[in-house]
């Protein structure tokens, strides 16, 4: 048995090898030229008529007949070829509008127009081959025709698939690369000046320049990527639990090697385990402090590492025992296009799969370019990079961290105002939510790619994404539209408000600097009043005590009553409670000990304070309310990734659900005992029952308590703490809290207008580049008949894409000046008109229902999905994922209708059919 296997793996390596090396290079021009011939498969030859005389050799070669059945839309049919080195089968097959499913000696062959059509449905749809295939057997059938054995069909047309769309996807890159080749000779400054040409063809609007650019006010970053993790993504184990996986497909990809990956973790590992020797003999420090080159202090990062479960590399996100491919982490533009997917096998995501993505963008781009970076715990990864110098001075010189708009809620409000993206300079209006849409956009390969081979499942990811990409490019010119509007509505609201405000810029910005300065700096271990510090800290810890202490209480009644739906997470929940609880008791322990008589005096004395009792009850509630909010957000995080509708998965939906809505009441409760707090404070006050410096708290507003912004009061501690005798303006003072607020949202509108006027200036120049080259090429007497079909409809391509992208971005300022978008102004109006009259729109009612919620950040891309329960909406907004919209022509090149803006140039292409 062992000796059969062996053997059968040996076959596939060498067939697969020949289909690599032989086959498909061969078949390459000869493809190219049945296009053309066929108008795009437009025309057809009828199997067996036009094409019969290529079997006959001239040369005397030994023949060999081979009969093949032919798979057409409309029959089955079986022809015979006579076949010799002189005319192969593949090329005879090609000639005649099939492929084959086997290099030497096929058995079945299938029209190109069918792998065709198959081919884009299977990337508008989940890809499911055995579906297919048993469809086409039952519809053959009904009509006569018969299969020699079952299964015949579906077990030879995975292999005749796989193959065409290895043969469709080298031919666009060899004409890709022929237009490469002129543009790297006609390029205007030094090509080490410039990122990769593997970069420019990822994303022009990040890499297409023609020009160099310089560096613009504010330091902002020359481009901005996101990275995120997906664990949904994942591959199982082989039951048969073979040695070798499948063989690699000789198309380009996306991911990295696992070679890179697993240098990065060496290199990772190496680093901390020489650091941690040399800190082995430090003494813990219970004094706060600042890391190296970080502004926020070890005592917020600890706070959010413990919040975060991305921050834990320990938590197991999927079993290394049933998947040997645990998920996807992936490096994209602030375009929402793939750079780099890195494949993942450990059980948490751990940080030098980060880290090489990361390596990889600084391999392809100029020593002068800069970066900006949007991660989930963006904290933690910079913390580590400069705790353990992963990454070298000159790197972290040009990379700025920054935490995603729509998971900042997760992190301490300290690190907040030092890493959210609309609080740090330079990130503009970006969200880093570009991973969520992807994976949105792949989830319908979660169920084939559960059971794929290792290189299949990557080859499937990476047709995906290259069909995510021909989606995109039109959207482009509709992104920037948007974007733009988007961003001169909130910059006119933005001054407005300033100038209804009336204070000066100088003293916002002040006042700005000392807020950051005050929450972010590291707690003192020592003051003046030791004894009342310590007293005050015990006090707080109580009332801390007894909030964990329900926590836990209600965990166990919910495992005893038997409402949990998933039990091991359950479990680590509930332990994750009792360590809380069991650590701020022993906290709790060893500082009452340092208390002499004095101190027990002195504690219950303040106990019976009534201002102070009140004031930390506040304090220790409102604590628990943005717990509840958290653990509420990550929860509806998990649920909008559950997109497997297994029946386990289902029920753990529902029940979900039901959690998240019976705990709405819960902290709705607690905001009314908060408030009620807060009015016996204000009471006490206005009593001159209160110390002379107290400040009356702020109460917490009802309604959009479940968003969670940035700016809502929940992250604000005013009047719950000691703040001395003079409180500062951006404490106090409303008007100086509004002008704040308003001037970094006018700072980052300015920001965003500086990038999409630069964007849209890199727009026009690739357009021009793009647009010369293959002119260039096309009046290169050397070619031959076929290249100059292909270029011709390239032409036409960018044509089409010129004439959207000119009218929708012609409101947006250049950067840099540009001589011309390339084409003339006639070739525009005709492609214009052709465009008119060879499409139609789709109608709006469709079945499909979009609709435009609320934004969650304030200041961030709105989205756009299906809202099944009107109940959900208020807390799924924020992380609902970008979904396709459609629009109605007007004019010859008008605008669209002015009602929404699109999250991403994927989801905003216009729906088209061509009528043939």
């Amino acid at each position: 048995m062992e000796l059969h296997d062996t053997s059968l793996s040996q076959k596939r390596a060498n067939q697969w090898r020949r289909w690599s090396e032989d086959v498909i290079p061969s078949l390459l021009v000869p493809y190219l030229s049945y296009i053309q011939q066929t108008s795009v498969l437009h025309y057809t030859n009828a199997p067996g008529e036009a094409q019969q005389d290529l079997a006959v050799c001239q040369a005397g070669c030994r023949t060999r007949s081979i009969t093949v059945a032919c798979v057409h839309f409309d029959a089955l049919k079986e022809i015979n070829i006579i076949t010799c080195p002189c005319f192969p089968v593949p090329l005879q097959l090609l000639r005649r509008g099939l492929f084959l499913c086997a290099p030497l000696v096929p058995s079945l062959a299938v029209d190109l127009r069918v792998l065709e059509f198959v081919r884009l449905l299977f990337v508008h749809q989940a890809p499911n081959q055995t579906t297919w295939c048993d469809a086409v057997e039952t519809f053959l059938d009904g009509m006569g025709y018969k299969l020699s054995c079952k299964n015949n069909l579906r077990r030879r047309f995975g292999n005749t698939f796989h193959w065409y769309r290895v043969l469709s996807i080298l031919a666009r890159n060899h004409i890709s690369s022929i237009i490469a080749d002129v543009w790297r000779g006609q390029a205007r400054i030094p090509l080490i000046d410039q990122p990769s040409e593997y970069l420019r063809s990822r994303c022009l609007l990040c890499f297409g320049g023609n020009t160099c650019h310089e560096a613009d006010a504010r330091s902002i970053p020359d481009i901005i990527v996101c990275i995120d993790a997906c664990f949904t993504q994942k591959c199982s184990t082989n039951p048969r639990s073979a040695s070798s996986i499948d063989p690699p497909n000789p198309t380009p990809t996306f991911f990295l090697s696992n070679d890179d990956v697993k240098a990065m973790e060496d290199f990772v590992n190496s680093c901390r385990g020489e650091r941690r020797r040399t800190r082995a003999s430090r003494a813990q420090e219970e004094e706060d402090r600042y890391e190296e080159g970080m502004r926020v202090p070890v005592s917020v990062l600890n706070g959010c590492g413990e919040s975060f479960v991305a921050a834990d590399e320990k938590r197991e996100k999927a079993s290394t025992r049933f998947f040997t491919d645990t998920g996807l982490m992936a490096l994209l533009c602030r375009h929402d296009r793939v750079l780099w997917l890195a494949n993942l096998t450990s059980a948490g995501e751990k940080q030098h799969y980060a880290l090489a993505l990361l390596d990889q963008l600084f391999k392809h781009i100029p020593p002068q370019m800069t970066v900006g970076l949007l991660y989930d715990i963006g904290c933690q990864l910079e913390r580590s990079c400069r705790k353990w110098n992963l990454l070298d001075d000159n790197t972290l010189s040009r990379l700025s961290f920054a935490v995603a708009v729509f998971h900042a809620y997760g992190h301490q409000w300290p690190c907040q105002i030092i890493y959210h993206p609309r609080k740090r300079e330079g990130f503009g209006l970006s969200d880093g939510e570009g991973c969520e849409r992807l994976w949105s956009s792949l989830k319908q390969l979660i169920p084939s790619l559960r059971v794929s081979g290792f290189h299949q499942c990557l080859f499937v990811l990476d047709v995906q994404i290259r069909h995510l990409d021909t989606k995109s490019i039109q959207g482009y010119g509709h992104w920037l539209h948007w974007r733009w509007l988007h961003c001169q509505i909130k910059k006119n609201v933005a001054l407005d408000g300033l100038q209804d405000l009336d204070v000066n810029e100088d003293i916002l910005r002040a006042e700005w600097k000392a807020q950051i300065a005050h929450p972010t700096r590291p707690i003192p271990r020592q003051s003046k009043n030791k004894a009342a510090e310590v007293i005050t800290t015990i006090l707080a810890l109580e009332k801390t005590l007894d909030a964990h202490e329900t926590s836990v209480r209600e965990l166990e009644m919910q495992l005893y009553v038997g409402a949990v739906a998933n039990v091991v997470e359950f479990n680590l929940q509930l332990a994750d409670a009792r360590s809380r609880r069991a650590k701020i008791a022993d906290t709790l322990r060893r500082r009452k000990a340092t208390l002499g008589p004095q101190g027990q005096a002195d504690l219950m004395t303040m106990k019976n304070d009534i201002f102070l009792t009140i004031r930390l009850n506040a304090r220790t509630v409102k604590t628990r309310i943005r717990d509840r909010l958290r653990q509420r957000k990550f929860e509806l995080e998990r649920l909008e990734r559950l997109y497997r509708a297994t029946v386990n998965e289902h029920k753990l939906r529902l029940n979900t659900q039901y959690s998240i809505k019976r705990q709405e009441p819960a902290i709705l409760k607690l905001v009314s005992t908060y408030n009620g707090l807060c009015t016996q404070l204000q009471s006490l006050i206005r009593q001159w029952r209160a110390p002379p410096s107290a400040i009356p708290p702020h109460l917490i507003a009802r309604d959009g308590i479940f968003l969670l912004d940035v700016d809502d009061e929940i992250w604000q501690d005013i009047g719950l703490n000691d703040e001395g005798m003079h409180p500062p303006a951006w404490l106090s003072d409303e008007a100086t809290r509004s002008g704040i607020h308003l001037q970094l949202e006018l700072d980052r509108c300015i920001e965003e207008e500086t990038r999409l006027r630069r964007e849209r200036s890199v727009m026009q120049e690739w357009m021009l580049a793009e647009w010369e080259a293959v002119q260039t090429v096309l009046r290169d007497p050397a070619n031959d008949l076929v290249m100059p079909f292909h270029l011709k409809a390239r032409t036409e391509e960018l044509l089409c894409i010129c004439v959207i992208w000119r009218n929708k971005v012609r409101e947006i300022p250049c950067a840099c000046p540009v001589e011309s978008w390339g084409p003339t102004n006639e070739d525009l109006l005709r492609a214009a008109r052709d465009q008119v009259q060879s499409s139609f729109f789709q109608d709006d009612d469709d079945n499909e229902s979009v609709g435009v919620v609320d934004e969650c950040d304030k200041d961030g891309d709105p989205a756009y999905s299906e809202v099944g329960d009107d109940e959900l909406m208020d807390a799924i907004e924020e992380v609902a994922l970008a979904d396709e919209y459609r629009y109605q022509d007007e004019d010859l090149i008008d605008d669209v209708e002015d009602s929404f803006m699109p999250s991403s140039p994927t989801k905003s292409t216009p729906k088209k059919r061509c009528c043939i």
